[in-house]
């Protein structure tokens, strides 16, 4: 199994601390993830206290660096604020800044988001939705606003749907590591990483079973064609590993 790497929460104000230490185990094993980078974060708590000197003094320059050195960026939803308790296409959680909300509010979310970044010089067109949670709207207005691929899903490759590219993450870590062939990525929150956690992924890049690679080549494979039933199946997992979690 290849596997790429996903960094989520990526603002000017998360843990730089935290951020930093598990960049220089990516910078190790030399593996270039995507990030989610959030436009204009209202989220309190994902928000880091860091020391002087730990935060780049230009955040944009900063991921506008990382993009030239073969990170690849992704819009994580506008402000990653929860406003409604769906979860969605893919209901992982039961809660979304953008699943339930009508047409018209998702599109200009999405536009505003976009041209934040793109202010920035920050230029995409992958998404990832906070909570990973989005509907048929969300799809529809991503369309519209020129995204052509969302970092979610199950399976083993990419795959289209709705006219969209989506690039699956892993269903259960343990198990993706064992298997012998096809694409999946590791979901990691940088900034909110423990030093247990650190540790953790680290004798995950060392598992010799498998191949981790740069996001960029998870990008370049063709995707399938993945039809209602198959989505229905990605649901009813997505929502038992939802389920299950909150009976832990």
């Amino acid at each position: 199994m290849r596997i790429a790497v996903r960094l989520d929460d990526i603002t000017p104000d998360m843990d730089w601390k935290r951020f930093l230490k598990f960049k220089e185990l990516l910078d190790c094993y030399q593996i270039k993830p995507l990030i989610g980078v959030i436009p204009d974060n209202k989220d309190g708590s994902i928000k880091g206290i860091s020391e002087a000197g730990e935060a780049p003094a230009d955040f944009w320059s900063y991921v506008r660096g990382l993009q030239e050195e073969g990170w690849c960026v992704a819009m994580h939803g506008y402000q990653h604020v929860y406003s409604t308790q769906k979860g969605g296409l893919f209901p992982l959680n039961n809660f979304s800044e953008f699943a339930g909300r009508p047409y018209e509010e998702q599109s200009s979310m999405l536009k505003k988001g976009k041209a934040l970044l793109e202010e920035k010089g920050i230029f995409t067109d992958m998404f990832m939705a906070p909570a990973h949670s989005y509907d048929a709207n969300t799809l529809k207005a991503l369309r519209e606003a020129g995204f052509k691929a969302v970092t979610d899903g199950f399976g083993d490759a990419p795959y289209q749907f709705k006219g969209l590219t989506f690039y699956p993450i892993s269903f259960r870590l343990s198990s993706t590591l064992k298997k012998k062939s096809g694409y999946s990525t590791m979901v990691v929150h940088a900034g909110t990483i423990s030093e247990d956690e650190l540790g953790r992924y680290r004798n995950y890049f060392q598992n010799k079973e498998a191949v981790w690679i740069d996001y960029g080549e998870f990008l370049n494979q063709p995707a399938v064609k993945k039809g209602f039933m198959s989505r229905g199946a990605e649901w009813v997992l997505a929502k038992g590993k939802h389920v299950l979690s909150g009976l832990r």
